[in-house]
């Protein structure tokens, strides 16, 4: 039977504005990236609902934006055909004039933190050598002062290392150390002798949103003793932490009332602080004023905050503590950046984005399911009809996509999805699945699929396929596995270990064979990932084993690879070898590779190609 279907182009869903990573300077100035010009470039709006002015000219993304916490200026971040070896700009927001802080384009340098008096800044970067992150701290300089050179202060231990946060005197460092996705080392970096301290302890856990508390603690969301992650105080002298809001053991089952606490903004000077909740995927915010409880620990005092609807991200307070902005999307809403005054519980929209004239009705919002799995488990996902379609009704007989997020500690949350949007305007239902291994359900459920268990969480995309099978509105013959980065090695694999459950295949960026692509990505990531897949010194048989492309003799439906040349996370090797492999199966395979892209594609006329592309590969094969 013939379904709804409204075809508004992809160009027209896919130019719908991206304004996120909100930044204010210390007059008050909103700085926010957007991607209205086909990139994400910087720009700045004086009040809600202004006409916003673009600030940074270029046709190459900035992927990080940070004001000055002294003067009117900002540092970005900004890579080149996606690579991800980002360098850094200074901006003087009274001039215009922007300076490079580096111009070494073989390096990645990863954004820190402002000094405190807003004439330092520190970042981490891999100059030295590609598998290891270095500390340098170095001047921005001035109206007539040249930037200066970046002087390193820490050789780091190799793999990835971050600057989380400055000192109030400006002597010390806060560093983190990733050594797996859920595994991280806190360390106080001492900028006069170089001495380092290290606060976490030998248990696994993770420290975001590091600050100091001005009373000479650290604020932080951690997951120290606890399945979920809350605000805890990390104290200097011993490295204890004591849990200040958000915290409780949970039980790692998705369900549970205990969720992660995922943003945290604070300003030490007035003590406030604000922090988002993710419940289930979705978010609630809080705030208060840091205070003491009877017994003399750390709580907060509440006030009022806005009901928000959708995922809230990007949590920053103002130089003066006294308005909150904060990144703000929904399954029906773009992103978009908004603000609310301390204790007000109404937030205003600063960068209103259009919707190219797409109506309402255009956009449509999933529900919350749960269904079993193999092991008695529920697995939580999203699930989407196409617009006047009744799931009870089997004459509907739409296609349908299982989407896989990627990471795999990631989480599927209600954001907007241009492309999501777009198929099921063209009548395409869409399960988004949370599987074992995803983060937001605690620590224990993202440790399931790890090393041996690997498969496990394909049974469970597997198990969502028997679930729509339960669907009478959805045709059983016409499902598809779609998903990116490690969401494509689970189509890849979900192909090859259950070949008859699908009419189409699309891999965006998916690993094809654990070994090679240990072998060839960053080294700097190369052991953070084997903590998650296995190494390749140990568990070299049992990678390949896991590997999509050690069976793709089982290949059995059409299949598209998407892919960007400059990716330095799961080289475009990994989509030569599997569309040759399963070409040679006499199996339809598409490839579209983009030199000029990455991990991500990230220009607004690619993003179309692509997008067309697999729309006619879809209309053609389901």
């Amino acid at each position: 039977m013939s379904h709804p279907r409204r075809d508004y182009g992809v160009a027209r869903f896919l130019a719908v504005d991206h304004a996120d990573s909100p930044s204010t300077t210390p007059d008050g100035r909103l700085l926010f990236r957007a991607d209205t010009s086909g990139t994400p470039q910087v720009w700045t709006v004086d009040e809600p609902g202004g006409w916003p002015d673009r600030l940074t000219p270029h046709e190459e993304r900035v992927s990080a934006l940070a004001a000055s916490p002294t003067e009117e200026a900002f540092v970005y971040a900004m890579d080149a055909g996606s690579d991800e070896r980002d360098q850094l700009r200074h901006y003087d927001l009274a001039t215009g004039v922007e300076r490079a802080l580096t111009a070494d384009p073989e390096s990645t340098h990863s954004w820190g933190a402002w000094g405190p008096d807003g004439e330092r800044v520190a970042y981490t970067a891999n100059r030295a050598d590609d598998a290891r992150f270095d500390v340098f701290v170095q001047s921005v300089g001035g109206p007539d002062e040249p930037a200066g050179e970046p002087e390193r202060v820490f050789e780091g231990p190799g793999g990835f290392l971050s600057v989380a946060a400055f000192a109030p005197d400006g002597d010390r460092l806060v560093l983190t150390k990733a050594h797996s996705s859920y595994d991280e080392t806190l360390t106080l970096l001492d900028l006069d002798t170089g001495d380092t301290t290290v606060l976490s302890d030998d248990a696994e856990a993770t420290y975001a949103h590091v600050g100091f508390d001005g009373d000479g603690g650290l604020l932080c969301v951690t997951t120290r003793g606890s399945d979920t992650a809350y605000v805890g105080r990390v104290s200097p002298a011993d490295g204890s932490v004591t849990p200040v809001a958000g915290h409780d053991e949970g039980t790692g089952e998705p369900g549970h009332d205990v969720w992660d606490v995922d943003e945290l903004a604070f300003d030490p000077d007035t003590g406030r602080l604000a922090y988002t909740v993710n419940e289930g995927g979705y978010s609630t915010l809080h705030a208060g004023t840091l205070a003491t409880d009877a017994a003399g620990a750390p709580a907060v005092d509440p006030v009022a905050t806005p009901a928000v609807d959708g995922v809230v991200s990007d949590l920053a307070f103002d130089a003066a503590a006294e308005r909150l902005v904060f990144t703000h999307t929904s399954p029906t809403e773009p992103y978009g950046v908004c603000g609310v005054a301390f204790g007000e519980a109404t937030a205003t929209d600063w960068t209103p984005v259009g919707t190219n004239g797409l109506p309402a009705s255009a956009f449509h919002a999933p529900e919350t399911v749960r269904y079993p799995t193999f092991d008695g488990r529920d697995v939580p996902a999203y699930w989407t009809l196409p617009p006047g379609v009744d799931a009870a009704d089997p004459d509907a007989s739409v296609p349908a996509i299982v989407d896989i997020h990627g990471g795999p500690e990631h989480q599927r949350r209600p954001w907007f999805y241009p492309t999501k949007q777009f198929f099921l305007n063209r009548g395409y239902a869409v399960l988004e699945p949370n599987v074992r291994g995803s983060s937001g359900y605690g620590a224990a459920y993202a440790h399931l699929d790890d090393v041996e268990k690997r498969m496990d969480s394909v049974a469970d995309v597997a198990a969502g396929v028997e679930w729509l099978h339960g669907v009478p509105a959805v045709d059983d013959d016409r499902i598809v596995a779609y998903g990116r980065s490690y969401g494509g090695f689970m189509v890849l694999s979900a192909i090859t270990e259950y070949p008859d459950l699908w009419a189409a295949a699309v891999d965006f960026v998916g690993i094809a064979d654990f070994t090679t692509f240990l072998e060839n990505t960053g080294e700097w990531r190369r052991s953070h990932r084997e903590a998650e897949y296995g190494s390749l010194a140990d568990d070299y048989a049992f990678l390949k084993s896991v590997s999509p492309l050690t069976h793709i003799e089982n290949v059995r439906c059409p299949l598209f690879v998407q892919h960007g040349a400059n990716d330095p996370r799961v080289p475009v090797g990994e989509a030569e070898q599997v569309v040759e492999a399963v070409r040679e199966q006499g199996v339809p395979v598409e490839k579209l590779i983009f030199e000029d892209e990455g991990h991500h594609t990230t220009s607004r006329e690619n993003l179309v190609a692509e997008f067309e592309a697999i729309a006619d590969f879809l209309d053609e094969h389901v």
